[in-house]
């Protein structure tokens, strides 16, 4: 996509995709080799740790940012590998990880720490990743 002609507001917007892009993939390659967990189990895997270990399947779908279908079919996998159970409760369902889930991500932990330190906090350093983290906290509560 050419640039020429873009204003201020459009080459942020594409920097700033192409950079999230680029750091994203090399996260996820390395996340998802060291887990053996496809890059959307390990979302939810990651959604269901951050929220203590379980969630009502809507609100994970909203965090997340998918469609519940979508879910809906991913957590049927998940359930047979024994990586989360459903449960129905009053208005809906629960999700927990089950111990088969928890080891997933415990070990994956590490690994996820390791590249996103390697592809994002390095080579921004410590002072620029503190500003990005600033920043971003920033937009996430406009």
């Amino acid at each position: 996509m050419s640039t020429d002609g873009a204003g201020e507001g459009t080459e942020l917007w594409l920097r700033w995709k192409r950079a999230y892009e680029t750091v994203r993939a090399a996260v996820i390659v390395e996340t998802t080799t060291a887990s053996g967990v496809s890059e959307p189990e390990l979302s939810v895997l990651v959604c269901l740790h951050e929220s203590g270990g379980s969630q009502r399947q809507n609100a994970l779908a909203a965090a997340l940012g998918w469609d519940r279908t979508r879910l809906s079919h991913l957590l049927t996998r998940m359930t047979e590998r024994d990586y989360v159970a459903r449960a129905k409760v009053p208005n809906g369902v629960e999700v927990a990880l089950r111990p088969d889930g928890r080891r997933v991500i415990d070990a994956t932990l590490p690994a996820l720490e390791a590249a996103t330190r390697r592809h994002l906090v390095d080579p921004l350093g410590t002072d620029d990743a503190k500003t990005l983290k600033t920043l971003v906290d920033r937009l996430l509560t406009t």
